[in-house]
């Protein structure tokens, strides 16, 4: 078998940039507040969406790629909005797998700040923008490993990849989902190649992340 062109392997790359960065951006942002959220409010049902949220956390992902699936197939309930075998769609179950994660580690980060500093905040005249503002600050560390997490959970999935994407050559399928391909066909050297490419895509994404962190730690020390 003659093996995959530049243009074939550079098209993976970039559509496995392009939907996993997607879906982490989105994750982020319905995340962390939802994190900020459960972490600072008191309310009833509190225990039971933390739960929620933590059980999110270690969701299989095959059971969020079939629960996607069968909504958007043609005779589900978003079928007309055509997203079945779409990168689109693909990008909402990728959402729907990093949210959780990102969600979880941040609720933790705001419980584990000091209980009296949202009391000191508004004290000294803060909003509500601003407290919330302050307390992502002094969380900015786990923040971003909570930003880190959901991105690595996003890039490394297959299996709602599969499901949802439908591994379809030039449109869908991204370096995951053809390393299983190649490695279901005995083709164990593309496969490797892919895998080094998917581990590079890793590597160069958490290291700016981590240049960001490494930079706030020094920050916050002097």
């Amino acid at each position: 078998m003659s093996p995959p062109s530049a243009v074939l392997v550079w098209e993976l790359v970039g559509r496995t940039a392009v939907v996993s960065l997607s879906a982490t951006a989105i994750a982020m942002a319905i995340g962390i507040p939802a994190g900020t959220a459960l972490g600072m409010l008191r309310f009833r049902g509190e225990r039971a969406a933390a739960t929620a949220v933590n059980t999110g956390m270690a969701l299989p992902t095959v059971v969020v790629g079939l629960v996607v699936a069968l909504v958007l197939f043609r005779g589900g309930p978003l079928g007309s909005l055509n997203l079945i075998y779409t990168v689109r769609g693909m990008i909402i179950a990728q959402v729907l797998i990093a949210a959780p994660l990102i969600a979880g580690i941040t609720m933790a980060a705001i419980q584990a700040l000091p209980a009296e500093l949202p009391d000191q905040l508004r004290a000294l005249g803060a909003s509500r923008p601003q407290l919330i503002g302050r307390l992502w600050l002094e969380a900015r560390l786990p923040l971003l490993a909570a930003v880190m997490a959901g991105f690595g959970h996003a890039v490394s999935e297959v299996g709602a990849a599969t499901m949802v994407g439908g591994n379809i050559h030039g449109q869908t399928q991204v370096l995951t989902t053809a390393i299983v391909e190649d490695v279901g066909k005995g083709n164990f050297r593309p496969a490797l190649a892919y895998g080094a490419l998917l581990l590079a895509l890793a590597f160069a994404v958490n290291a700016v992340l981590t240049s960001v962190q490494q930079r706030g730690t020094a920050w916050a020390q002097s």
